[in-house]
């Protein structure tokens, strides 16, 4: 990957900490960062569930993704993200949740995904159901789908306790223009958004304005769709990784998302226990500081 001399300066500059950074928590936790607009700590490493969760109603099919929750609650983390447009993901975790009675562990967000006022009523109610909850932690409105049309509604069920936080999504950086209008526009306490080491455009604006706005920032696609960590895999980890406590390409690509403070959550997709076992330890120990991040850009190349 040939890096141009403004990019470079994005990685090593702009909203990056000049030393290496270390979020508040102590001890063996879960490092947490702030919600802005309310002050609540969040754990770093969330998991997404496209794809990955939308298995069918077979107990050995279930299996590995009960595994894959309880992981993650026991590393101190607690973001589960989904969707009505996940298939059967939903009403998986509805589930699992339960039958784990782990419900108060997880911070629960999913996404309205239609258009009009009614339509996104009624799917809201469904996720409601299907996850087994009278309350979401995270109402999203997907790839910003008739915003305008779902925002009073959102709303208004903030203001009935239905949902405790309201945001925005999208995942292709043609959207980017438009996110960034909509960031401006209103008030929200959280935006969904890609970015990865092979996929950094939000650099420039949207993770700034974020910070601006005081808006909290959730990462999808932090593995650039997994395209890059694809290639790196084959290839052996730089010695220097260990500087920052990594063990994988993923921990390392992981790492290189959270090292910007403007992030609040990262959410890689995964059904396999070993890797929300590998995934989780990039919530622990320090991040890449300015120094660290120039060797990065310097020695990986795709």
């Amino acid at each position: 990957m040939k890096l141009t001399r403004s990019a470079l300066l994005s990685l090593t500059g702009g909203g990056l900490l000049a030393g290496r950074h270390v979020a508040a928590q102590p001890g063996n936790q879960m490092h947490r960062r702030k919600i802005p607009s309310s002050g609540e700590l969040l754990p770093v490493v969330g998991v997404g569930t496209w794809r990955t969760f939308d298995v069918g109603g077979k107990p050995e099919d279930r299996v590995p993704i009960a595994e894959v929750l309880r992981l993650l609650f026991e590393a101190g983390g607690s973001v589960i993200d989904t969707s009505p447009m996940y298939g059967a993901a939903e009403a998986v975790v509805g589930d699992l949740l339960t039958a784990a009675n782990a419900r108060s562990k997880a911070f629960i967000a999913t996404k309205v995904w239609t258009s009009g006022r009614d339509s996104g009523i009624a799917q809201m109610q469904a996720s409601l159901r299907l996850l087994r909850t009278d309350r979401i932690d995270l109402m999203q409105i997907h790839n910003l789908v008739d915003w305008r049309a779902h925002l009073p509604t959102l709303r208004a069920w903030k203001a009935d306790g239905r949902i405790r936080y309201l945001g925005i999504t999208h995942y292709t950086q043609s959207a980017h223009d438009e996110l960034e209008r909509v960031m401006r526009a209103e008030k929200w306490d959280f935006v969904q958004l890609n970015y990865a080491f092979d996929d950094r455009a939000v650099d420039q604006r949207l993770l700034p304005l974020a910070a601006e706005r005081g808006i909290a920032v959730i990462v999808n696609q932090p593995f650039g769709g997994g395209g890059l960590l694809r290639k790196l895999s084959p290839r052996k980890l730089p010695e220097w990784a260990g500087e920052i406590g990594v063990t994988s390409w993923a921990q390392l690509l992981l790492k290189f998302v959270l090292a910007n403070p403007a992030v609040t959550c990262v959410i890689p997709g995964t059904s396999k226990p070993e890797h929300m076992k590998d995934n989780l330890q990039a919530g622990f120990g320090v991040y890449p500081d300015a120094a660290f991040l120039k060797r990065m850009v310097a020695e990986i190349t795709t």
